[in-house]
């Protein structure tokens, strides 16, 4: 598949777009088992925020499965020729709001390996003429192509946030 073309995207998708290297379906596949080995190699630290008013391990994996599936309705959405518009989300608000501190590492771990494999079958499935279309989200135009990479992206740029902040 090829890369999004920089006309497919918004200007705050390059930072995650970047990010991916290869095959995106590829780079997809291998975060379905790496990420959740990954979320349970930090167990011990799941309730740790590196700063004050940061937010915690749970928190923020959470907020990586919000994301996947509010990208994954928007790519679907747009796949299947939606012409309406999509609203954005505050993700702030939305952690502030999921109260993922009651819940294990753990269980976003098997909830993320459940998610993607999942999206697996969807992302697998698209054709040419669906990853070629587009609509708005967050008043802004993104093809189906480019959320693929900005999934993708996601999960990597947030991996490296919990390398470089938390560990």
């Amino acid at each position: 598949m090829n890369r999004p073309q920089i006309h497919e995207y918004p200007a705050w998708g390059e930072q995650y777009i970047s990010l991916v290297e290869g095959d995106v379906l590829e780079v997809l596949q291998q975060q379905a088992s790496d990420f959740p080995d990954f979320i349970n190699s930090l167990v011990e630290k799941a309730d740790y925020a590196y700063a004050p008013g940061k937010w915690t391990i749970k928190e923020l994996i959470g907020h990586i499965i919000d994301t996947e599936r509010i990208l994954t309705y928007r790519l679907t959405c747009f796949a299947r020729a939606e012409n309406h518009a999509l609203p954005g989300f505050e993700e702030d608000d939305y952690v502030a709001h999921a109260h993922f501190q009651d819940r294990s590492l753990l269980s976003f771990s098997d909830e993320f390996s459940l998610l993607r494999k999942s999206n697996m079958y969807l992302f697998n499935s698209l054709s040419e003429t669906e990853l070629n279309r587009s609509g708005t989200a967050s008043e802004r135009q993104i093809s189906v192509r480019a959320l693929l990479f900005v999934i993708a992206g996601h999960i990597i740029h947030h991996t490296q946030v919990i390398k470089n902040r938390y560990l």
